[in-house]
């Protein structure tokens, strides 16, 4: 029996990154977020793949992760660092040309102290409470950053557009940065979608390259198929999984497949309407996700195939996180090591 498998279509993210980029100007840049591995898709092979399709700056979490990015995308491209530059930074900094965004006036301090002859950037907190410097704080060091190679701030409710937090960041971050002959971005996906208001010198996507919401046009980027291990028939009454939390009301033919929790298929998934699909036919995930196996009712499919699908075009990253009580990026970051990995396009 082989193990699941994970297809990531490197071509989709692409499509999805130059549909994202054609909803800006010419003069705006999309860039790219590559952190947490890629979304757990490999950051080098998505960045790989981007940088072919044109893209020039890819954002990271951890300057670690930048050097991951680097190799695969060569010595041209900026990779910045959202969490500025912390203690063990300096040297990869230096020997991988990373460009913290540096989150607090000490770290800009310091910064220009010891490493003056490199770039950096700036993030500003506009209102997200989150990272990146109070507004109070980068009035005073304002000055100081005009070197930046970029200044950034990050919307907490662009997933809504019409939430008023989104105008009051904005206006925030026009006030502090107006007039700075510096580029400046705000925007990641759902404040590219919220218009050009918001687009600066470039956007940043995230989530919306890899199909999550809120680019509900994006192209579906992962499947996951299961092998199929065993069927069963059950009998009226008979129950199936953990807890004999589900029992059948009818003569069913019950099939378990070969993945679960550990492979990140949330076990909150198993009380809700889930389906595993049989090529075009949907069926219901019964009992409770276990760490290994998911149980699924195929009574109604006639031949069960050798495998079976829980994402695909019909059933996206959000609709099973929406089912599981939680978000595409939670799904996206926790299909496991496990999965056997294949790769369309790149």
């Amino acid at each position: 029996m082989t193990a699941a498998t994970l297809t990531i279509d490197l071509n989709a993210i692409v499509k999805n990154w130059q549909a994202l980029d054609a909803k800006s100007a010419s003069s705006v840049e999309t860039a790219a977020v590559v952190k947490a591995d890629g979304y757990g898709l490999d950051a080098g092979r998505v960045a790989a793949a981007l940088s072919k399709a044109g893209a020039r700056s890819f954002f990271v979490a951890l300057a670690e992760e930048g050097i991951a990015v680097r190799k695969a995308v060569g010595n041209d491209a900026d990779i910045y660092i959202f969490s500025g530059m912390m203690l063990t930074d300096a040297e990869p900094i230096k020997q991988y040309n990373l460009i913290p965004l540096l989150n607090s006036p000490s770290q800009l301090v310091k910064y220009r102290m010891g490493m003056s002859e490199y770039p950096f950037g700036v993030q500003i907190d506009s209102g997200m409470n989150r990272l990146g410097m109070e507004p109070a704080d980068f009035a005073q060091v304002r000055e100081k950053a005009k070197n930046a190679k970029l200044v950034m701030s990050h919307l907490a409710c662009a997933d809504t557009p019409d939430h008023a937090q989104n105008q009051q960041q904005l206006q925030c971050f026009r006030n502090l940065t107006d007039g700075m002959k510096v580029r400046r971005s705000l925007a990641a996906t759902g404040g590219t979608l919220l218009g050009k208001d918001y687009h600066f010198d470039m956007c940043r996507p995230g989530v919306g390259l890899y199909g999550g919401e809120p680019f509900e046009a994006a192209n579906p980027v992962v499947t996951v198929s299961i092998p199929v291990i065993q069927t069963r028939d059950v009998e009226v009454g008979e129950s199936v999984g953990y807890a004999a939390s589900w029992v059948a009301q009818r003569p069913s033919k019950i099939a378990t497949i070969a993945a679960g929790y550990a492979d990140g298929l949330i076990r909150a998934m198993g009380n809700s309407q889930v389906f595993i699909w049989a090529g075009n036919k949907p069926c219901p995930i019964v009992g409770r996700v276990s760490m290994d196996l998911l149980t699924v009712d195929v009574t109604d499919i006639g031949q069960v195939p050798t495998h079976m699908e829980i994402l695909n075009s019909h059933q996206t990253v959000d609709l099973l996180a929406d089912a599981a009580g939680t978000i595409g990026y939670e799904i996206l970051t926790s299909l496991g090591a496990r999965y056997k990995r294949d790769y369309i396009g790149g």
